[in-house]
């Protein structure tokens, strides 16, 4: 009986650190919402990444909420779908962009770091720019949200004004509990 709780106890201990080192599927549509003033903010830096990689071309998927983005799309005087992007990561950031890269800048470029204690926790960092004819970013806007009550597999709306984010964060887990070797139940 002793041992059942030690090794429960050692279970418990171990237990958030495991799933803090999962990996993540992760789905997003990035949002203007017309309805709302633009708001600039300062360019993107030049380190827009802060160091994340992106993700590598194997871990792309193909985005599943079609439907979702189809309604956003839907209503133009509403809303501007500006990136829908879907992949799988481990735990920590990583660098989106999309358009044609012009002197280390995108048109779309930001971060998205993805962590977990007992909920999932996502910081978005994202600038939309616009450029010059000599590929100059002359304006930006930026989203920057963070959110540490994400449910794993629930969809989740960062609002930053002008700009939102629909996000959805699975973590990959296993279905149950590994049993434990029947020597260590004996003792």
């Amino acid at each position: 009986m002793r041992a059942i709780r030690c090794l429960t106890l050692l279970l418990a201990l171990f237990a958030p650190a495991a799933f803090a080192e999962g990996v993540y599927q992760v789905e997003m549509i990035l949002v203007r919402q017309n309805a709302v003033p633009a708001i600039t903010s300062q360019f993107a830096p030049e380190d827009w990444s802060n160091g994340a990689q992106a993700p590598a071309e194997g871990d792309m998927r193909q985005p599943l909420m079609t439907d979702e983005a189809a309604k956003l799309a839907a209503d133009p005087s509403q809303y501007t779908v500006l990136l829908h992007k879907a992949w799988q990561q481990d735990a920590g950031a990583v660098a989106i962009s999309e358009g044609e890269e012009q002197f280390g800048q995108f048109p779309i470029e930001g971060n998205l770091s993805v962590t977990e204690d007992r909920f999932i926790a996502v910081d978005a960092s994202f600038w939309v720019n616009q450029f010059d004819s000599n590929g100059s970013v002359i304006q930006s806007e930026q989203l920057k949200q963070s959110n540490s009550t994400v449910k794993n597999g629930e969809l989740t709306f960062l609002d930053g004004g002008h700009l939102a984010l629909l996000l959805k964060v699975t973590a990959n887990r296993p279905v149950s509990a590994p049993v434990p070797a029947p020597e260590m139940m004996e003792q």
